[in-house]
């Protein structure tokens, strides 16, 4: 018998096995691989009895509700992801709980459970494979797409199943620090279980490029190489390796050479980060003394300590539907109260700009959704019931924000605090909420609070081309802009990101969506307001020479994005940006803006 000593010198002198996959995150990670398998549910088709129907359909019932409060769960988790991977995942996840509604799969088990007098199990496992040879067998050139819509089915059946069967889901809890995670599969659920502060890497045998769990992987920052068939064979868990996630290789028991290549490009890595955590103590001032002003973007509190750490100047866009996330009742005041005092006081005076619920059919809110007085987006949910409509339909909502909001800027002095209103598209709109405003206000007096002076400025949203064509009248009601790209682009172009069909469509360079972000910019300056982008055009350097040459001097980004925005701000001159934008500006074509943005990153990065 070998002793241990024996062994690792046996495995160190095995050779070097190079696994070739598909390259799907940028980076490389060096450490021990560390596997993990997905515990098997094996369901043998199980018949029932006639009397026992009612039982199986209430089994099935409460596997239904679980695996929704199990998704309701990963929802919150998945705040205190990147923007990006939030983005990529919320809408997977607000199908996947759709499918758990009145859905085929459903009905099609509960039938199953009827007529065949199969058990739950059996009836999920059954229905859902059928619904996914249906998908796959369907006529379209998009295969990809189809691909996965089948897995989509596929993953909701495995949940279902596992509930039912008490099968424990995969734990992603004990993965050792500097670990390159290695499995067969990873879904783009298991995907945001993952902290990209423990895992180096991740490699599995199947995936894709397109794919929910690559973009999720991308999102997230982790170096990771999909499809690389017969990695698990290869790999065994210790053994030591190299994933190249720009290569899109995975070597196991890497050479001296491989080893060393490997670890000059870490160290080039983590010099770069090096030199942009520097940043965070320096101005974001441009070479001619421009000021820039760089906010952060907060969904949850726990992200107050990133952005500490990234040196923001304040929050930009304080989100606060997680106070109404996944919840039976509507939180009352004192209740935001403490939630917003506690990010007031955690920025120690720098400004908080808190936007008050955007509500909309894709998000899962109990407390809306349900009670004396429900709220319904409609069939679409984009153009429906949401954000500032929402809430003068509900203005009891609206009140108690308030409120709470401005008892928490009179505990934080003056100046710190502001409010934005989302989804604005006529004038009347902000009339109309500042009206309530000021009345929740004198409220407030007459109870014996104590209120500042000058109320906090009350801003708008400008995320739809009504809003920014209208920019000109809104200005005159609001006290500042912020200009939310993402819905922008989307309402402009009437493309839905989430929707694989059409997602290539999606261009914030589009020139449309540049002259209304241009138009909503001048409309704000024309009267001295204060006006900031904070969609995800805020947080991409190489968009930062046209944003600042457009007028805009305030960006509100992720606390990740920060470093390098600023790293691109110390490097331009504003004349410069200028000149640039006004080219851009004469574009009609989005792909040659795409090369004229790009061309001119490039000399950023050469000056930085």
């Amino acid at each position: 018998m070998k002793t241990e000593t024996t062994k690792a010198k046996t495995k160190a002198k095995q050779p070097e096995v190079a696994v070739p996959g598909i390259a799907v995150s940028h980076g490389v990670a060096v450490g021990l691989v560390y596997d993990t398998t997905e515990p098997v549910t094996d369901v043998t088709r199980r018949t029932i009895a006639a009397d026992a129907v009612d039982d199986e359909k209430q089994k099935l019932a409460v596997a239904v509700a679980f695996s929704r409060k199990q998704i309701g769960k990963l929802k919150t988790r998945i705040g205190i992801l990147p923007e990006e991977a939030q983005e990529e995942i919320a809408p997977l996840l607000d199908a996947h709980l759709m499918m758990l509604g009145n859905s085929r799969l459903i009905r099609g088990a509960r039938k199953r459970i009827e007529v065949g007098l199969v058990g739950a199990e059996t009836a999920v496992l059954e229905e859902a494979e059928e619904i996914r040879a249906v998908i796959l067998a369907a006529r379209d050139d998009d295969k990809a797409g189809l691909a996965r819509r089948a897995n989509e089915i596929r993953d909701i059946g495995r949940r279902l199943i596992r509930n039912l069967t008490a099968t424990p889901f995969r734990s992603f809890k004990d993965l050792p620090e500097g670990c390159i995670l290695v499995a067969e599969e990873l879904t783009p659920a298991d995907a945001a279980l993952l902290d990209p502060s423990r895992v180096a890497g991740v490699a599995t045998e199947e995936g894709g490029s397109d794919g929910h769990t690559a973009i999720m992987l991308r999102a997230l920052g982790i170096p990771a190489v999909l499809g690389a068939h017969g990695l698990t064979e290869a790999a065994q868990r210790g053994d030591q390796a190299v994933l190249d996630g720009t290569a899109g290789v995975v070597s196991v028991h890497p050479s001296a050479a491989t080893l060393a290549m490997a670890k000059d490009r870490l160290a080039a890595f983590a010099k770069e980060r090096t030199k942009l955590s520097k940043l965070r103590r320096l101005p974001a001032e441009t070479t001619d003394g421009e000021m820039v002003e760089l906010q952060a973007n907060l969904e949850i509190p726990q992200e107050l300590p990133l952005i500490a750490q990234a040196g923001a100047m304040g929050i930009g866009l304080l989100r606060t539907e997680f106070l109404f996330m996944n919840r039976e009742d509507l939180p009352d005041e004192d209740a935001q109260v403490e939630a917003y005092t506690q990010v007031v006081e955690a920025m120690e005076g720098q400004p908080v700009t808190i936007r008050v619920l955007d509500w909309g059919g894709e998000k899962d809110m109990e407390a809306l959704a349900d009670g004396v007085a429900p709220v319904h987006a409609g069939s679409n949910p984009a153009l429906g019931l949401r954000g500032l409509r929402m809430l003068l339909k509900r203005p009891e909502l609206l009140e108690v924000q308030f409120a709470a909001v401005l008892r928490v800027a009179a505990a934080g002095g003056d100046g710190h605090v502001r409010l934005l209103l989302p989804m604005v598209t006529v004038p009347e709109e902000v009339r109309q909420a500042r009206e309530i405003y000021e009345r929740v206000a004198r409220r407030l007096r007459r109870r014996g609070e104590k209120l500042p002076e000058k109320l906090p400025p009350l801003g708008v949203m400008i995320e739809t081309p009504g809003a920014a064509l209208a920019a000109d009248a809104i200005a005159l009601e609001a006290d500042f802009f912020a200009i939310g790209t993402n819905d922008l682009a989307m309402y402009t172009l009437a493309v839905d990101r989430s929707e694989v069909d059409v997602s290539h469509l999606y261009d914030p360079l589009h020139p449309a969506v540049l002259r209304l972000v241009q138009f909503a910019t001048e409309a704000a300056l024309r009267l001295r307001m204060p006006v900031s982008v904070c969609g995800e055009m805020a947080g991409n350097p190489q968009l930062t020479p046209l944003l600042l040459g457009l007028g805009l001097r305030t960006f509100s980004m992720n606390a990740s994005a920060l470093p390098r925005v600023k790293q691109a701000v110390r490097a331009l001159d504003i004349g410069d940006c200028a000149r640039f934008a006004r080219r851009v500006m004469e574009q009609s074509d989005p792909a040659r803006i795409r090369e004229l943005v790009a061309g001119f990153a490039e000399g950023i990065t050469e000056r930085a």
